[in-house]
């Protein structure tokens, strides 16, 4: 769900958008931790690097941190919740997001490594001024600029490429005019980086290019005032072009942002289970459990529809997926995809929400195996442990299937033990 850049402007079509923050505690003892799941895109929203909220998240927690870029993992050490995050991240957004003066995020920062300072420009108002260098985290920022981040080596290169034209007399200035060059002459001989320096026609021309760029990335688009139907229509042709294009595979974050951009993450899983499961879907659950995990972790709405998307599914193909209802449930299961009480949730009532009611009885009753194993493995669990083992077919619990008749019947064997054993019940026996 996308909440407001600014979240104390209540307007609902404030343009300036940014995910809700998501956090995920791993761990145990001395070795807890808290993993921002969502960090890059938070940031991206921001326009500023990840490091920077998590380090500044460290700084108000008195925590550690660590950043692992290639894996997208920001963490913070310790056990915190996501609201407590959420709140801290709008004190991050007010000192160096904000534009003082319009209150607008449409900001950059630049940094002077000689004079140890943070200047402040913002794109829609033209503000510019000084950070106060007096928070913990400014002296991360003088040590780890902008620039030292992902894009920045294109940003230098490019730079530099326009620096060697205007010395060669190439590109859109002659020889002859070097000296019409006004700014970035002048202070050839100080600091390069220093972020007031073009005024040149070109650097305005980029100036708006960037302004553009970056007002695409915090927009929200008309695309959020049209039905959620609709919504639904464009999220699930995005998708789809990313699996003609042989790009779905690596697609799991653009897939996300667009959802959440079109405000559709609950329904995301459905969309995705139409798109890239088919009778396969044993292996497809390993291949795209990223893209699932991203949509239903803690979002218990987005599990109840997966579970919808799958009973599309055995629909399209009963032949192959009917008889393994039960073992797909457990793959789901297994892969944190469904929690175990959305399962008992939606074992309780058969619907025909997605299929016949017809269809959903008998999908129910083929998932009666697993849903009695999960039933049974909760209970036993306060006490002895319960050994379980599902073979590809579910054969841990015998199945008999009556041609006259349409209902799952199912025979639990018992293992021959002592009387005084008989409640132990160990189901490798079976």
């Amino acid at each position: 769900m996308s909440v407001n850049v600014n979240r104390s402007v209540a307007d609902q079509f404030y343009r300036y958008k940014m995910p809700r923050l998501i956090a995920k505690v791993e761990g145990k003892g001395n070795g807890i931790k808290t993993v921002i799941v969502n960090m890059t895109d938070v940031a991206k929203a921001l326009s500023r690097p990840p490091t920077y909220p998590t380090k500044f998240f460290g700084c108000e927690l008195g925590a550690q941190t660590q950043f692992d870029a290639k894996n997208d993992r920001f963490i913070v050490n310790g056990s915190h919740e996501a609201n407590k995050l959420q709140d801290m991240l709008d004190v991050f957004i007010r000192k160096f997001v904000l534009c003082p003066e319009c209150d607008n995020p449409e900001t950059d920062l630049h940094i002077n490594p000689k004079k140890q300072t943070i200047g402040n420009s913002c794109k829609a108002c033209g503000y510019r001024g000084m950070l106060d260098t007096q928070h913990k985290l400014c002296t991360f920022i003088l040590k780890n600029p902008p620039e030292n981040e992902p894009g920045s080596v294109e940003k230098k290169k490019d730079k530099k490429n326009r620096k060697k034209d205007k010395e060669n007399g190439s590109g859109s200035v002659e020889a002859g005019n070097h000296n019409d060059i006004d700014a970035p002459d002048a202070v050839d001989g100080e600091d390069d980086e220093d972020w007031a320096e073009e005024t040149t026609e070109e650097a305005q021309r980029r100036r708006m290019e960037e302004i553009s760029s970056h007002a695409k990335n915090l927009t929200l688009s008309e695309d959020l005032e049209k039905t959620l139907e609709e919504r639904v229509n464009i999220f699930y042709n995005f998708v789809k072009q990313k699996r003609e294009d042989c790009a779905v595979d690596a697609a799991d974050k653009e897939i996300l942002v667009e959802a959440e951009r079109l405000d559709v993450m609950a329904m995301g899983p459905l969309i995705l289970s139409e798109l890239l499961f088919d009778e396969n879907i044993r292996d497809q659950i390993k291949k795209y459990k990223r893209h699932f995990l991203r949509f239903c972790v803690n979002n218990k709405k987005a599990q109840k529809y997966l579970l919808g998307g799958f009973e599309c599914l055995v629909k399209l193909h009963q032949a192959q997926l009917l008889p393994r209802v039960p073992v797909v449930l457990k793959d789901l299961y297994d892969a944190d995809l469904v929690e175990e009480d959305v399962i008992l949730s939606w074992a309780e009532k058969v619907s025909k929400k997605y299929v016949s009611k017809e269809l959903a009885k008998e999908i129910h009753a083929r998932a009666s195996p697993f849903i009695r194993w999960l039933k049974e493995a909760e209970e036993e669990s306060e006490g002895s442990e319960v050994l379980v083992r599902l073979s590809p077919d579910f054969t841990a619990f015998p199945v008999v299937y009556d041609s006259s008749a349409r209902e799952l019947k199912v025979e639990t064997v018992k293992p021959n033990k002592p009387d005084e054993e008989e409640d132990d019940f160990d189901i490798d026996a079976i």
